[in-house]
């Protein structure tokens, strides 16, 4: 995500100031939803307790839609959108903002690209001015193009020294193949290469259309008056025939795979899992459930109390669900000595088998729901949250009721629950295995 921030002292103020108002407790959020004439779905939350408005823009723009040999061209076309337009240059886009305290930014991502805006109320009208400028009339300098591709090929290559890259790099390729989320939403030195201004300009100009993309606007500021703001500064943004490529299926067939990376370390990097699940499955609140007792609940976890309090394998282990549109993946990650690659490892395994086939104590069970959704209201704790979540709860379909709901959903699961999407989504046999490190030392088994 690149940002433009202004590192001023009313931001802080402000920053502190949301923390200190807002109710974690409270889930109530009044949204107004409105389909425009060009196909742009508007979101709108009034939060009149502080003079800020914060606008998160979604784009069906994200690596989904790229083609492989050019992975990377979503995410560097979002890059420069705040490098200059056809009437502002970089510099001035960054001074107009800095100047009132604002920010303006655009990132790439796996499902979607996004734009975002954090602007005081009184300079609203310069806040959509620019925001207007950057998403509908980007100029994509040349040079500022090969600044760009440079800076992202020298990041790619320092973090080829980073193990936890390298492995979960690997693990996406392993896991889901050819599929867009195999890929690395950078792209790599070589697809970075081969993308062209001509490339950037067509494929904003054929994803970056209103119809199919979500605005959410928060803050203080009425639906009445964004609409004003939409007629007086979109007014140009017209619908696009969007090109659907054809998106490669994910081969739901897991099988066993290990890779290994030798590398001198005196620790291996370990990413062991497989495919997952979807966002908008209904098994997905069962499953996050079943993951925070697996590893997703910190020291509170299974794993986090057998291989590192009991066994003192690891520092850290935790195990997540990735979920995207599509599909997704389940993944344990940790870190641990060489010589003790085989015995985390197994260790691992059996905690999985365990959850399959063992069902979890009721205390488990009520730690989870009482965490899960007592954390929820911290995603929506401030007005750019707000703005960042619905655009993904749009996105993902997951309905305006979906924040008044959650809890139900995440108490409603029960042990029985558990235990059938740990057989579900859980595999202990056919899983993928990437191991980093010195690989002598860490003398990998064959069989598990």
């Amino acid at each position: 995500m690149i940002k433009i921030i202004a590192r001023t002292v009313v931001c802080c103020i402000i920053s502190q100031f949301v923390l200190l108002t807002v109710q974690p407790s409270s889930f109530a959020l009044d949204v107004k939803r409105t389909v425009l004439e060009n196909g742009l779905t508007l979101l709108t939350v009034e939060r009149h307790n502080l003079p800020v408005v914060k606008v998160a823009v979604g784009l069906n723009a994200g690596s989904l839609v790229e083609p492989e040999e050019k992975a990377g061209l979503a995410n560097i076309t979002a890059s420069l959108l705040t490098e200059g337009t056809q009437t502002r240059t970089s510099r001035e886009i960054s001074e107009a903002i800095e100047f009132v305290g604002g920010s303006v930014g655009a990132g790439g991502g796996d499902d979607y690209s996004t734009v975002s805006l954090s602007v005081l109320k009184k300079d609203i009208d310069l806040g959509f001015d620019l925001l207007s400028d950057i998403m509908l009339r980007p100029s994509f300098p040349e040079d500022e193009l090969n600044k760009k591709k440079e800076r992202i090929k020298a990041s790619l290559k320092a973090q080829e020294e980073d193990p936890g890259f390298v492995a979960s790099k690997e693990f996406k390729k392993a896991v889901f193949g050819t599929h867009p989320y195999g890929r690395l939403v950078s792209g790599t030195e070589e697809t970075i290469d081969a993308i062209s201004r001509e490339d950037i300009v067509n494929f904003h100009s054929s994803y970056y259309v209103p119809n199919g993309a979500v605005m959410a606007v928060v803050g203080d500021i009425s639906a009445a008056e964004v609409a004003s703001l939409l007629k007086r500064y979109f007014s140009q943004w017209h619908p696009g025939n969007i090109e659907r490529n054809g998106l490669l299926p994910i081969n739901p067939k897991r099988e066993r795979k290990t890779v290994t990376i030798d590398k001198d370390l005196t620790q291996a990097t370990i990413k062991l899992g497989h495919l997952g699940v979807s966002r908008n499955s209904p098994d997905y609140y069962a499953v996050s459930v079943m993951n925070y007792i697996l590893g997703g609940g910190g020291f509170a976890s299974r794993l986090m109390l057998n291989v590192r309090e009991e066994k003192g394998l690891v520092y850290d282990i935790h195990s997540f669900f990735a979920a995207d549109k599509y599909g997704g993946s389940f993944q344990v990650g940790l870190q641990t000595k060489n010589e003790s690659a085989n015995v985390a490892i197994t260790e691992v395994l059996e905690e999985i088998r365990r959850i399959k086939n063992e069902p979890v104590s009721d205390a488990e069970l009520s730690d989870a729901q009482s965490f899960l959704t007592g954390s929820f209201p911290m995603r929506i704790e401030t007005s750019s949250r707000i703005a960042s979540f619905l655009v993904a709860v749009e996105y993902y379909d997951l309905g305006l009721d979906y924040i008044d709901n959650y809890p139900a959903y995440i108490n409603d699961i029960t042990k029985e629950d558990i235990m059938r999407v740990a057989n579900k989504y859980l595999d202990d046999a056919e899983f993928t295995l990437v191991v980093v490190a010195d690989q002598e030392k860490a003398a990998l088994r064959e069989k598990w």
